[in-house]
């Protein structure tokens, strides 16, 4: 495991190690960033749910997503190159209707072969054919960890994956995820820990990221983009 450094960028033997918080690191320029401060969801978002756009909503300044069935939520921007995303992010469990411990889900690099983006309705078997990176943190009711390749053909290779507990969701604990995409390697990082890292021989340069989810509350925070200068 990789223990990430608070506010500090670490550039060892050609390869990045990322930090908590990097606003201040000089490879990297800030794109994009949403604290939810305002009362309405700005329109650098599209929301893909078969739910109401309602079940996507600012409670207390944070981003809530709150639904029955499936939602995804897109940076409406390709990205492209070498990027760092990193976000806060909760599951919330109290008394809720929806209230599960499950499903905190991230795409990025993603595209389609069909040309049919932004099209889907919410249901997670809809995004098989897409080619992108995944991870899904407390999937299949809190039992799997697991990081996936789709190639864009409906094959979905698990390329990490942990089922203890020590990887899997707590309950109404704020998160900070990262995601790191430099020179063909992608990472996802946990509160600083790196839980995966994948070299792809035909890595995925360009595509959209999202925040999905289904059947759950969660609370989303302090979003920010960066591209390498």
């Amino acid at each position: 495991m990789v223990k990430l450094m608070v506010l500090l960028i670490t550039i060892t033997t050609g390869s990045v190690v990322a930090a908590q918080s990097i606003a201040s690191a000089k490879k990297w320029k800030l794109l994009f960033e949403d604290d939810f401060s305002k009362p309405r969801l700005s329109n650098s978002w599209l929301i893909e749910t078969g739910d109401t756009n309602e079940g996507c909503t600012i409670v207390n300044g944070q981003l809530q997503l709150n639904t029955q069935g499936g939602i995804t939520l897109w940076y409406k921007d390709k990205l492209a190159g070498n990027i760092l995303i990193e976000y806060d992010r909760t599951v919330m469990v109290e008394k809720e209707d929806n209230d599960r411990l499950s499903d905190m889900n991230q795409f990025w690099m993603a595209t389609d072969p069909q040309k049919k983006m932004f099209t889907r309705k919410g249901n997670f078997k809809e995004y098989d054919s897409l080619q992108m990176y995944y991870v899904g943190m407390g999937g299949n009711y809190n039992t799997t960890t697991r990081m996936r390749r789709y190639d864009g053909k409906g094959n979905l290779q698990i390329v990490g994956e942990y089922k203890d507990s020590a990887h899997l969701l707590k309950p109404n604990k704020k998160y900070h995820l990262a995601i790191l995409m430099e020179n063909g390697v992608a990472k996802f990082f946990v509160d600083g820990e790196e839980y995966f890292s994948f070299k792809d021989d035909k890595p995925f340069n360009e595509g959209w990221f999202a925040i999905r989810s289904t059947k759950s509350r969660q609370l989303i925070d302090n979003v920010k983009i960066y591209s390498e200068q």
